[in-house]
């Protein structure tokens, strides 16, 4: 028996006018990874009032509980720091809805966790899932897409993040002992 997590076949969803079929699941995905702010020191799923809002901020329906989203995002930001598919969340059983339009099936979540999993099931399926990166700075580990043709980027932000450990490494390897 395969033991290997089916991602089913999906179209891209609709989406609002100028955005690329799947900017919607980017950003959903890395909104939801960002939900942690090491930088700013904030945490959305430390207060359950906090991750009702950021669902409702997201049009996403219900929050279901705050344990259940942490142990999904950790184990989603473990898989991309990795550079690994995150099995692990597409063996979680969590209920969607499939339904047809004009004879294409689509995907959502009955809830804020499951439109978060359709949508990082679809960039699975469609290679984006690969491009999604932590950035190293120490402090920072925010989660972005990488655009790149080559997928080299690896700062959130060269003007920021980038430079400041260039400078940092700059600095070790000119100063006197």
């Amino acid at each position: 028996m395969n033991s290997r997590a089916v991602v089913p076949e999906v179209d891209p969803p609709s989406s609002p006018e100028g955005l690329e079929p799947f900017d919607r699941d980017i950003e959903l995905v890395l909104a939801f990874l960002n939900t942690c702010d090491a930088e700013k020191g904030t945490e959305v799923l430390d207060d359950p009032g906090q991750w009702q809002q950021w669902c409702i901020d997201q049009d996403l329906g219900k929050a279901p509980g705050v344990d259940a989203a942490r142990e999904i995002r950790d184990t989603m930001r473990y898989a991309v720091s990795y550079g690994v598919r995150p099995r692990a969340v597409f063996e979680t059983a969590w209920p969607v809805h499939v339904r047809l339009h004009n004879g294409v099936p689509t995907l959502t979540g009955i809830d804020a966790l499951g439109n978060v999993l359709v949508a990082a099931a679809r960039l699975v399926h469609t290679g984006h899932w690969d491009r999604i990166k932590i950035c190293p700075a120490e402090g920072c580990l925010w989660a972005f897409y990488d655009r790149s043709r080559n997928r080299s980027r690896t700062w959130c932000s060269m003007r920021v993040c980038g430079n400041r450990e260039k400078a940092r490494s700059w600095r070790e390897r000119h100063t006197t002992a």
